[in-house]
């Protein structure tokens, strides 16, 4: 397997003109140490783990030694930000040193937190650990959900400080994507009235990424609707676990429907169809209610931004509502269907699971354990109201709880599945962990401590967040008391 040294580099991206991008090299971070590095993702470019634990690794991905081959820069690309035209933006702390060609599959590497680039805008292109460790564990954890996503390799850090709300230490981490081009890349051209640069990377992304758009009648109207299929799926995945983005700018949303920029994210935990992850966020326009609506926003945006390359009037309205709002609606119900326990999908099941979420809303169970909770129980009612117990237990009124499930199994009914393949389906779909604000703060304040044992313990186990894990337990628990206080903002 190749070392760090032998990784081979491409850069497709660097191929592009100069105006895409400006090259330069990451500023060195004084005296890096590993703070946390991923297996998985080392795997996906080739890189054995043995490699993980040479001295040379942090240097390499704090920026301060560059890998043969590679070629750092970072990319132009503006946006809307909390739906205001922010202009001109880009990767004002990231520098992207190439492409890894591993097991087929292309992967950019880029450094998060490596330094000012042009595009900082008078900040210091500098991340901190606190939002870096946030980053490195979600991107894992999201991951082995399933959810499409950015990777992430590695956090380093240094004692170096950074001033954000009070003085922190720096850290960069290492993200793995098949391309970081995001819906903004577009809306920079089209801003600017640069057809030939609009025209350049949408014929990029098809060439690299998308090649049977270009088999169709319009390959920049297939490019539209490949990108709305993929973020109406991609937004259904982050509803089903309960996952908000909390900054769906148009520059935060992948071109590749992937989950791009975890910033001031939050998994639910009591329901509330309008929580607010984002403490910056003052007006909700990211709540997790508002999510599909956002997409479908953003979707408009960029549809604005081909319009030209499209050329018919009504074509982009058409491409995305052809596209986001069935993949959005069907992949949303399939979903929650399965975490229902649901083989298959009858007339009803829409109201039922509307039900299903009316019934959160009054009573505001934990999201994650009220469908894990659910797959414990029997198709049949019994005799006792305490085969019931790990729903029941998760409302005040337990009456609710008890009238619901008359619903649900009335539904299981209708399949006659047996309980012990259905109960292991839901496991299956179910997380038993998921990475709750307040296990993201142990492990932040247990390393800006020096102790990043905390950290990997998380790692591991949202590396299998559907196996019951007795080590890992206290990581199921909802919120302890002191957690109450927590909020996170454009700054985490």
């Amino acid at each position: 397997m190749p070392t760090l040294e032998t990784l081979a580099f491409d850069n497709a991206f660097a191929r592009l003109p100069p105006a895409f991008y400006t090259r330069l090299e990451p500023e060195p971070l004084p005296e890096p140490y590993l703070v946390a590095a991923s297996p998985a993702a080392a795997a996906l470019i080739g890189l054995d783990a043995t490699e993980l634990a040479r001295p040379e690794f942090p240097q390499v991905f704090a920026g301060n030694l560059l890998m043969p081959g590679s070629e750092p820069l970072a990319a132009v690309y503006s946006g809307h930000q909390f739906g205001v035209w922010a202009g001109q933006l880009g990767d004002g702390r990231a520098h992207l040193l190439g492409e890894i060609a591993a097991a087929g599959s292309g992967w950019e590497i880029q450094l998060k937190g490596a330094g000012q680039t042009p595009y900082s805008r008078f900040a210091d292109g500098r991340a901190v650990l606190r939002s870096s460790i946030r980053e490195f564990l979600c991107s894992e954890a999201m991951a082995a959900l399933g959810v499409p996503t950015t990777r992430a390799l590695c956090v380093v850090g240094s004692n170096a400080p950074v001033r954000r709300e009070t003085v922190e230490t720096a850290a960069v981490v290492t993200r793995l994507a098949p391309s970081f081009v995001r819906f903004g890349s577009f809306e920079h051209w089209a801003a600017r009235n640069k057809a030939a640069e609009l025209r350049q990377l949408a014929d990029y992304v098809i060439d690299r990424f998308r090649p049977a758009c270009r088999e169709a009648a319009n390959p920049y109207d297939a490019l539209l609707r490949d990108v709305g299929r993929r973020t109406g799926e991609l937004i259904a995945r982050w509803q089903a676990v309960g996952f908000m983005h909390g900054v769906m700018n148009t520059d935060n949303m992948s071109i590749l429907g992937l989950t791009l920029d975890y910033g001031p994210f939050g998994f639910m935990d009591a329901f509330d169809a309008g929580h607010i992850c984002n403490h910056s966020d003052e007006r909700g326009r990211y709540s997790y209610r508002a999510q599909p609506q956002i997409g479908h926003w953003n979707l408009y945006a960029l549809g604005q931004a081909l319009a030209s390359l499209i050329g018919e009037p009504d074509a982009v309205q058409a491409a995305i509502e052809e596209s986001y709002v069935p993949a959005f609606e069907d992949n949303f119900i399939a979903q929650i269907g399965s975490k229902l326990g649901l083989a298959r999908r009858l007339p009803g099941d829409e109201d039922f699971i509307g039900d299903t979420f009316a019934l959160l809303q009054r009573h505001h169970p934990d999201f994650t354990l009220f469908f894990r909770n659910l797959g414990q129980l029997s198709a049949s009612a019994g005799d006792s109201p305490a085969a019931d117990a790990p729903l029941r237990d998760l409302f005040i009124d337990r009456e609710a709880a008890d009238a619901w499930l008359t619903l649900w199994r009335a539904r299981l009914a209708a399949e006659a599945r047996p309980d012990a393949e259905r109960q292991a389906a839901m496991d299956a779909v179910n997380p038993r962990y998921v990475l709750r604000n307040w296990i993201a703060e142990s492990a932040i304040r247990a390393a800006q401590a020096g102790d990043f044992s905390e950290v990997e313990a998380v790692r591991a186990c949202l590396s299998e967040p559907f196996r019951l894990q007795p080590e890992h337990e206290r990581f199921a628990a909802p919120p302890p008391d002191w957690a109450a206080g927590l909020a996170v903002s454009c700054s985490s």
